[in-house]
């Protein structure tokens, strides 16, 4: 957010955390002062302790915000030494010269506390027109701030298993046909006719054929025959899920003396 910006939306200052000009955490702002002619904001009071109710006074004049910090143009040492006021008191005069003197700047004073804020009212260096400056945004120490948990639900991938894939080694028994084929003897006659030359032998003599048979022969290979591989698959479905969370609740006691017990806002309660 830039200087315009801050100016513009002084309600946005409350809550921040003030740094000095070496980025040294000074402390929460608190609240915020406003002048009565321009409604800028010109102070703001920074809690610089971890304990108590005083707050110290530091001028806005040349600071910046950036995102949740506050950077002013004062050192952290001097905040903390400049003068504080309690939450319930009001500022007075000599309390104004004082706080001038701190941060060595000029200021008019206002002899009376202004009507608007808790700790009374204070002109800043550079007005001229001496008009007062007064807390529109303090914090009010009297309210209680109610809490309470919201489920938040989401999702975050796990590792839950591996899947290998791998090839073994397994025999079967293949059963196949095939054809064979192989030759057998016959004996063949045919007459002689006239006209054949035939020579008319008579004694003993033999002749003889060689008979061929195909027998089954087995070859193996190896081929491909597949490509085989994994591949996962996102499936969605859907899960309840449960669990507890805590709320605050306010209670009260009436004029009665009855317990009153209020979750939120509800009857009798009223946001500002």
């Amino acid at each position: 957010m830039n200087t315009g910006d801050m100016f513009n939306r002084p309600e946005g200052l409350k809550g921040l955390v003030a740094y000095d000009p070496d980025g040294e955490k000074i402390g929460g702002v608190e609240q915020v002062y406003l002048d009565d002619a321009s409604g800028r904001p010109e102070w703001v009071t920074v809690k610089t302790g971890l304990f108590g109710t005083k707050e110290s006074f530091v001028p806005l004049a040349g600071a910046r915000r950036d995102g949740d910090a506050l950077h002013v143009g004062y050192a952290k040492s001097m905040v903390k030494d400049a003068p504080r006021l309690d939450a319930e008191e009001h500022l007075g005069v000599d309390q104004e010269r004082e706080l001038y003197r701190h941060y060595g700047v000029n200021g008019h004073h206002t002899t009376n506390p202004g009507p608007g804020g808790a700790a009374g009212s204070v002109d800043v260096p550079g007005n001229a027109t001496g008009t007062d400056v007064h807390a529109r945004y303090g914090k009010d120490e009297d309210a209680l701030v109610r809490s309470e948990e919201r489920l938040h639900v989401g999702t975050e991938n796990q590792e839950v298993g591996r899947a290998r894939l791998r090839k073994v080694v397994v025999t079967e028994d293949v059963t196949t046909t095939v054809p064979v084929s192989h030759e057998e003897v016959r004996v063949v006659r045919e007459p002689i006719r006239e006209g054949d030359r035939a020579r008319a032998d008579i004694g003993e003599a033999e002749s003889e054929v060689t008979l061929h048979a195909e027998r089954p022969v087995v070859r193996k290979e190896a081929v491909p025959v597949e490509r085989v591989r994994l591949e996962t698959e996102k499936v969605t479905e859907q899960r309840e899920v449960s669990d507890t969370v805590r709320k605050e609740q306010i209670q009260y006691d009436d004029a009665t003396g009855k317990d009153e017990r209020r979750r939120g806002e509800g009857r009798g309660d009223r946001r500002r």
